[in-house]
């Protein structure tokens, strides 16, 4: 028999020791898993879910407490929450030890600098993700990459590309 929480609570255990960048980066694996390959929600669920926890304030790892609610309530919300953090919590207490002593070695450096394309990457693979299973139409991944564009050619705020989709969306546009 299939225990989903077990499941969850160990696929959200190994994501948060992977997680490059922000446990937002391992989104593409946590949809294959919750999504495809157990079915355990829908695309548009899933979606909704990740959109919801974006929208709250807090971290953006706050997507794996909704998810953990809606596959197996509180205990889903709580066990896949604390499986998220604690990793988290443990691999960056220890690399800031780590980080303090060897910080001005040469390796070090070159670590450093050899992490953040991937990380980069991970949050990209992310996007493309997200805007696949969001994209109803067209107008959709022409929204995407008008906001893409803005975001990466101006220094202006988020917030006005994310006000010009809500307008948008209201008018039922998208």
């Amino acid at each position: 028999m299939e225990r989903p929480l077990v499941l969850l609570v160990l696929q959200v255990l190994f994501l948060s020791c992977v997680a490059v960048g922000g446990f937002v980066t391992t989104l593409p694996e946590l949809h294959r898993f919750v999504v495809e390959t157990h079915r355990w929600m829908t695309d548009d669920r899933f979606v909704t879910l990740f959109a919801l926890a974006q929208a709250a304030p807090g971290p953006n790892m706050i997507v794996v407490t909704l998810i953990g609610w809606e596959i197996a309530g509180a205990a889903g919300a709580a066990l896949a929450t604390a499986a998220a953090c604690l990793p988290t919590l443990v691999i960056a207490y220890t690399a800031s030890q780590f980080w303090t002593r060897y910080n001005q070695v040469e390796w070090y450096r070159i670590f450093e600098r050899a992490v953040a394309p991937i990380a980069v990457g991970l949050v990209l693979t992310t996007g493309v993700l997200l805007t696949g299973s969001a994209a109803k139409s067209w107008t959709s991944y022409v929204i995407t990459a008008a906001t893409a564009a803005f975001l990466l050619l101006t220094r202006r705020s988020p917030m006005i590309p994310l006000a010009v989709a809500a307008v948008l969306g209201a008018a039922h546009l998208v």
